[in-house]
């Protein structure tokens, strides 16, 4: 992953449940906020989106989760761009608690994402802007030599279940 955090969030109370962790609904709107703070890196920020109509949309996401996050706790998300190509990014968020006493952050969370660039006018899919395809292109490039994490692509099933199609 990254070194520099996407988003940082703190859990306040109206996201936390009755046994005290954060509700499954919030990890998705951390992983949506995150979202939006890689769309201002790419240059499609309010001013953006304004210039270009353009913005992305979430065509497909799955989150895992991985450990309890509790009131109170920050958590950081690392972006990893796993592919792209003219309207579309394939992402990995990894939510992480920093400060835990193991060795290195560890995910609480992990969202994959694919996202398409819209233009909003239509709304259609559209090519990216040459300047935010530039910046995709540089984003990517930095993490081409990163590990794909464990989880990208990974089905949800029950094992030895039968299919219901």
């Amino acid at each position: 992953m990254a070194s520099d955090p996407l988003y940082i969030a703190k859990v306040p109370p109206e996201w936390v449940d009755y046994n005290g962790h954060l509700r499954d609904a919030y990890y998705g709107l951390i992983c949506s906020y995150a979202t939006d703070a890689l769309m201002d890196q790419i240059g499609l920020d309010a001013a953006g989106r304004a210039r270009t109509h353009g913005s992305l949309f979430t065509l497909e996401s799955h989150i895992h989760y991985l450990h309890e996050v509790k009131l109170g706790a920050e958590v950081q998300v690392q972006l990893q761009v796993l592919g792209w190509d003219a309207k579309r990014l394939h992402i990995f968020l990894q939510l992480q608690l920093p400060g835990r006493a193991e060795p290195v952050a560890v995910a609480v969370a992990v969202c994959e994402q694919m996202l398409l660039h819209v233009d909003i006018r239509g709304p259609r899919s559209a090519a990216f802007p040459a300047d935010v395809l530039a910046r995709v292109q540089g984003i990517a490039a930095a993490h081409r030599t990163l590990p794909v994490p464990a989880l990208v692509g990974k089905v949800m099933q029950l094992p030895g279940a039968r299919s219901t199609s």
